[in-house]
């Protein structure tokens, strides 16, 4: 059967795509949990104006990442979080804290899912901060100092 995904799917597709599942799994997943619907010519053209209007979208995104990412480049992002003498924290520094810090300090606002951190940051010192959306990516320095 032939579907038309409302919302990404993991593993299946991205938004408004036109893919081919079972009937079984269309009928008893997909549909009743609004991810898609069927592949009727209609709802083809629906698709077709969401993907433009998003393509928009994602370039005003983009645009406005790369001006974000700019901004934060010349700001000094601190954090102050509670260490021993040898320097770990107690608290890791995860993405939220991150997020939280350059909202505050820098007043950008970065979407939630773009930082990429490898593992949490769990010592004082300077960090170099991974920011990935989609084929875009970027950098930007936090430091983390004891209280």
């Amino acid at each position: 059967m032939k579907v038309i995904l409302l919302k990404d799917v993991r593993k299946m597709g991205r938004a408004h795509e036109t893919i081919e599942v079972s009937d079984g799994h269309a009928i008893n997943f997909l549909i009743p949990q609004k991810l898609a619907v069927a592949a009727t010519p209609d709802a083809a053209r629906r698709a077709e104006g969401y993907k433009a209007k998003g393509a928009v979208a994602k370039e005003v995104q983009t645009h406005l990442l790369e001006q974000n990412l700019a901004t934060l480049a010349e700001a000094r992002i601190v954090l102050k979080m509670k260490a021993n003498e040898q320097g770990h924290l107690y608290n890791a520094v995860g993405e939220d804290e991150i997020l939280a810090a350059v909202k505050e300090q820098a007043n950008v606002e970065l979407p939630e899912d773009v930082i990429r951190l490898e593992k949490p940051i769990k010592e004082l010192g300077t960090y170099d901060i991974p920011v990935s959306a989609g084929k875009d990516f970027g950098r930007f320095n936090i430091v983390v100092e004891a209280e």
